[in-house]
């Protein structure tokens, strides 16, 4: 199923792609070799496999978002597709709107 070799995961720069939280598969390898994708509080490989129930925090910009995963894609949908991936933590959405507000 994916270049891993796991029929249950999925690369995770293939699913920060999917999850469209980068525009380019590039951008998203990139982000991941950077440290900006964690799975809890490890660094990991772009080839490093993710699984539903993982939690990882991505940095995009100045925003963090905590994640948990819900599915799996290796294809880029549309954006409710997309959304359908992964849940964000309640505190987290609320701690980005409060960054925001801090910004106006």
């Amino acid at each position: 199923m994916d270049e891993a070799g796991s029929k249950d995961g999925v690369r995770i720069d293939l699913w920060l792609w999917a999850a469209r939280f980068y525009k380019t598969r590039s951008l998203a390898k990139q982000a991941v070799t950077g440290g900006k994708a964690k799975i809890g509080d490890q660094d990991v490989k772009p080839s490093r496999v993710v699984r539903p129930g993982d939690r990882l925090a991505v940095r995009r910009g100045e925003e963090v978002f905590e994640i948990e995963v819900l599915a799996l894609s290796e294809k880029r949908g549309s954006a409710p597709v997309a959304q359908a991936l992964y849940a964000e933590s309640p505190e987290s959405i609320a701690r980005r709107a409060a960054e925001r507000e801090k910004k106006r």
